[in-house]
């Protein structure tokens, strides 16, 4: 199948054959992941769209996909306007949309390894009105037509040192008996991929940029584990490692174990465990507690050894990030690179390190108006030059044993306009104005995003992602439960309140549409705040991102005497931690980029 357009007849015939008249594709795995193996990509395979989040509905005529703002341009770049409707969300449901274009009687498909409970009622709630019916399916009408789908990874485990992790498997382990007794039940499904890797510490290499294996695994009130993984993912060592206490199967026998909890208490979390453990362990006569997994705010909470570690992977890849800023402006003038070209040199550098195991996230490396769109994928047909006159933006991360990083910054390749310099100047002051909040234990990140938005609106501006998320320790570079976003933000509300420990970025941002984009993305740690006089708990953030902020954009009169005193000590910061893994030449450069702003 050639084309697209021919990729949505297949599934069409399928469906008829099916006796469907309509599916659902969403872009996730069994896991509930953000980023998913090769093997899930059926969005992408059906579509075309290469974005982290979305869906797709196919009814015999009509058909739609279902993105956020981040990707209002990048899904018509790379989607087909004559073939697919384009909805936004959260404005528009999917089940909204189901119930008002299904047709009268209509089976609408699902595969229930795929969506949660909650969205599950949601769908036959607005399809009851139509008298159309949600049906589950057995396998995945898109497998039946993709016709080289790849096989999922059958990459090995291997075992995450506890001098890394902070903590050892079985005292992790320990925790979740206590947490099962608090709610007095007998197991806990762990079906999130990073979970599993945090509380058994091994990692993997199934899913393109997060270090987790393809697993679900059931903790039981006795302190053992039911570990289900493919075969050929073990090995002496992780074996070892794992202990008798965990019990190895294989993968394909989760399913079926599920109906063993017959007459126990069985917790497993809405959010993260898709509609078939649910359904599973109801058909086989368990009582199922729809809890929050207990790992969520544990992993999230990182532990002294666990923010050293990213403290240490932080400086090896700022100075990655810098020795790249200098070639940028050195190189991007000559207008030899591209967006691919660009990014190759920024991987190169911090494989360089000899600790890279591998990039955080596909890097967004995207000039002129590819940076209006936020999470832009550069690939070979929409790989752009970079000229003159543009900003570059790039958006870019690192996996290393010992922390996940994620950073974004700007150059300006030639002079800026007037405009850049006052949008980037207002996105700065946001984001400085985050960084140094100081908040009462308790606040959520909620309450915080308008700090980060307020320069903008004052000029009528806004811009429409989130304005921060959880990084992982070694894991997931988008993590919860924590995130600093606006109420209705798509993916769920902000309410998780923030705790010291937590690492979460602070990335506002401003996008011209088809002209450029900015955004500044430091890392920064929750940390506990001793202020004389205060009647309650306090917290603020420790800035953990070091890498020069590009002066060239910054309009210094907008800045206030504080701003300005922050910047220039970040920028001293920059230099004490990252001078001494640089050589001469490239300290001579960090020097005159760190100098003090003025104005």
């Amino acid at each position: 199948m050639s084309t697209y357009a021919d990729r949505l007849t297949a599934l069409r015939e399928q469906l008829k054959r099916e006796r469907l008249d309509g599916f659902v594709v969403p872009l996730t795995d069994e896991h509930m992941s953000e980023y998913v193996g090769a093997y899930a990509q059926r969005l992408a395979w059906l579509t075309g769209f290469q974005g982290s989040a979305g869906t797709a509905v196919v009814l015999p005529a009509e058909a739609a996909i279902f993105t956020d703002g981040r990707y209002t341009l990048q899904v018509r770049e790379q989607v087909d306007g004559d073939h697919w409707q384009f909805v936004g969300v959260p404005e528009t449901s999917v089940s909204d949309w189901l119930g008002r274009h299904a047709g009268q009687g209509a089976r609408i498909g699902y595969d229930p390894w795929l969506h949660t409970s909650a969205w599950v009622k949601d769908a036959e709630k607005a399809l009851a009105a139509k008298g159309a019916t949600l049906v589950a399916v057995d396998t995945n009408p898109v497998d039946a037509v993709w016709p080289d789908r790849p096989a999922p990874s059958d990459a090995r485990l291997v075992v995450q040192p506890d001098a890394l992790a902070g903590k050892s498997s079985a005292e992790k382990r320990a925790d979740i008996v206590d947490w099962l007794s608090e709610q007095q039940a007998d197991a806990v499904v762990l079906s999130a991929l990073d979970s599993i890797a945090w509380t058994l510490n091994v990692r993997g290499a199934d899913v393109d940029r997060t270090p987790v294996a393809l697993a679900y695994a059931i903790a039981n009130a006795d302190g053992t584990v039911d570990l289900y993984v493919s075969p050929e993912k073990m090995s002496e060592e992780v074996a070892a490692h794992l202990g008798n206490a965990v019990r190895v199967h294989d993968r394909d026998d989760f399913a079926p174990a599920l109906a063993a909890y017959g007459g126990k208490r069985v917790a497993a979390d809405p959010e993260r465990a898709v509609a078939a453990i649910f359904d599973g362990l109801q058909r086989g006569g368990a009582t199922v507690l729809a809890l929050r997994d207990p790992v969520v705010l544990a992993k999230a909470i990182k532990n002294p050894a666990e923010a050293a570690g990213h403290r240490a992977a932080s400086v090896r890849d700022g100075a990655a990030l810098t020795r790249f800023l200098k070639w940028c402006e050195e190189t991007l003038p000559k207008g030899t690179e591209t967006e691919l070209s660009a990014a190759a040199k920024l991987q190169e550098l911090r494989e360089a390190t000899g600790l890279l195991k591998d990039l955080s996230f596909d890097t967004i490396s995207a000039t002129g108006p590819h940076g209006a769109s936020p999470h832009y994928r550069v690939d070979e047909d929409s790989n752009l030059k970079i000229e003159t006159g543009q900003l570059y933006l790039v958006d870019s991360g690192g996996q290393y044993a010992d922390g996940t990083t994620d950073v974004t910054r700007v150059v300006p390749v030639g002079e800026p306009t007037a405009e850049m310099r006052d949008r980037f100047t207002r996105v700065l002051q946001g984001h400085i104005a985050l960084a140094t909040a100081v908040f009462p234990e308790g606040t959520n990140g909620g309450q915080l995003d308008s700090f980060a938005r307020r320069p903008l609106w004052e000029a009528g501006l806004d811009f429409a992602h989130g304005t921060g998320h959880g990084v992982g320790s070694y894991l997931a570079v988008h993590e919860g439960p924590q995130r600093i976003a606006k109420p209705n933000y798509p993916g769920g509300g902000p309410a998780e309140p923030l705790r010291p420990g937590m690492i979460i970025s602070n990335e506002p941002g401003y996008y011209k549409a088809g002209e450029y984009g900015i955004r500044i993305e430091n890392l920064v740690l929750v940390e506990r705040r001793d202020i004389p006089g205060a009647e309650q708990a306090m917290m603020g953030f420790e800035t953990l991102t070091f890498a020069p902020i590009e002066r060239r954009l910054i309009e210094p009169a907008m800045l206030t005497r504080t701003e300005r005193a922050w910047l220039d000590a970040y920028h001293g910061r920059v230099l004490d931690v990252l001078g001494p893994e640089l050589n001469a030449d490239e300290r001579a450069w960090l020097l005159a980029k760190c100098a003090p702003i003025g104005g």
